[in-house]
């Protein structure tokens, strides 16, 4: 919730005038409950989208970085409450772990993938595979020599979300 990839992205949306809910998922910082490997993780996901829906009432846009963008993805891609997806530092295998996304060929709504081309859990021939899958409307956003947490490059991620939000929801302010 507090590293700088989360915090750039968060600026971003709500500089562009969007109302921005940042969480621990179960199991992390001082939130309670214990891990659930993604699967209880996404009730946290949708009950963030309940909240947001009865507090605003606006379309929502989720962003989520590395095991945040997997797991709220899978809550979120089908979901009539969220209008687009941003997916930063994407991950496919961490740690032992590798993450699927058989659901992506049915996620309709708009999607942005944010990546470093040196990512070591999302190397950029398996990150592309993955988007691959996704239907249209998609965008593939690669940041040259970047890392998994974007260390020197976050203002090129900031730019990327603002450009993309404004052309894909907020076309008036071009």
């Amino acid at each position: 919730m507090h590293n700088k990839v989360v915090y750039r992205a968060m600026k971003a949306l709500h500089g562009l005038g969007f109302p921005v809910l940042r969480f621990n998922f179960r199991g992390t910082g001082r939130s309670q409950g214990s891990h659930d490997n993604g699967h209880g993780e996404q009730d946290d996901v949708r009950a963030a989208l309940d909240w947001l829906k009865q507090e605003f009432h606006r379309p929502i846009l989720f962003a989520g970085f590395s095991f945040g963008a997997n797991v709220g993805m899978r809550a979120c891609c089908g979901d009539p409450r969220v209008h687009g997806l941003i997916a930063l530092g994407l991950p496919v295998v961490a740690e032992g772990r590798r993450y699927s996304y058989g659901y992506l060929p049915t996620c309709n709504q708009p999607k942005l993938f944010i990546s470093g081309d040196h990512d070591p859990y999302g190397p950029t021939a398996a990150v592309e595979s993955v988007v691959a899958t996704a239907p249209e409307p998609k965008q593939m956003i690669w940041i040259k020599d970047a890392d998994h947490f974007f260390v020197g490059q976050l203002e090129q991620v900031q730019a990327a979300i603002v450009d993309w939000v404004k052309d894909h929801f907020l076309p008036d302010s071009r």
